[in-house]
């Protein structure tokens, strides 16, 4: 974990096992063993779809703006359908404007 102060507020950017550490409430489903290993378009349809907008911050923080909006919109047929509607028409506002 890396810790930096910027404008006097605290920031900690996390690994990527951190992340998913953090969240694996998300990843239920995947065998404990196999967490760590999950996909980056894994990662980004679970933190978006049901994470906080906090928890964007940090996928945006550990995996970079670029990569986040890579993958989201490298999401084709089946893989687009896992993002719920308004998630997807939200980000793809917010990522469009700002990566």
């Amino acid at each position: 974990m890396i810790i930096f102060v910027l404008y006097k507020k605290i920031y900690a950017v996390m690994s990527r096992e951190q992340i998913i550490d953090k969240h694996k409430s998300l990843f239920w489903y995947t065998p404990e063993a196999e967490k760590q290993s999950i996909s980056d378009a894994l990662l980004v349809e679970r933190i978006l779809n049901d994470g906080t907008l906090d928890d964007y911050r940090e996928l945006i923080d550990t995996l970079g703006g670029k990569r986040v909006a890579e993958v989201f919109f490298s999401a084709k047929g089946r893989q687009k359908q896992n993002y719920y509607p308004e998630i997807y028409h939200f980000f793809s506002l917010v990522l469009k404007k700002y990566v």
